[in-house]
């Protein structure tokens, strides 16, 4: 299964979105309190709503370290490699930032939304992660098929 320039394009598309995640997951693991934190993971100026919150966030940020952040590497290089095992594990990144963005959608667009306004939610604070999702996903289940673009 070589890899094309739509399986170019969705890694890309993927680093893009998910370098910065990590880089604000980071902060979070290792200095949750800080002003700086606060501004990457729940905006500028913002404070945890309650404790509750504040754990949700930190257990994300364990999730993506452990799980998710080697899940899309691990699957980026397969997918480039043009292994079956590559586009299996590119599809479990995809579906996991879908499932945990339509979580969102629910638990945090009130909150996000009014403070960020409709452009940037709907591309890099939630979009982007749905979009993202949704085309590795769809794509590498098509692959895996035997279906080339």
């Amino acid at each position: 299964m070589k890899p094309t320039a739509v399986t170019w394009a969705l890694v890309i598309f993927g680093a893009i979105t998910l370098i910065p995640l990590i880089g604000a997951q980071f902060s979070m693991l290792v200095n949750p309190e800080s002003r700086r934190t606060r501004d990457l993971i729940i905006g500028e100026g913002e404070e945890w709503r309650d404790a509750t919150h504040r754990k949700m966030a930190l257990g994300a940020a364990w999730a993506d370290w452990l799980f998710f952040g080697p899940l899309f590497v691990a699957g980026s290089v397969g997918v480039l490699l043009g292994t079956t095992w590559g586009y299996v594990l590119f599809g479990a990144a995809g579906a996991c930032s879908l499932y945990i963005n339509i979580i969102l959608w629910f638990t945090e667009k009130e909150y996000v939304y009014p403070s960020r306004g409709p452009l940037r939610y709907f591309t890099y604070y939630w979009g982007f992660f749905v979009y993202w999702g949704a085309l590795a996903l769809a794509y590498s289940a098509l692959r895996v098929a035997g279906i080339e673009f």
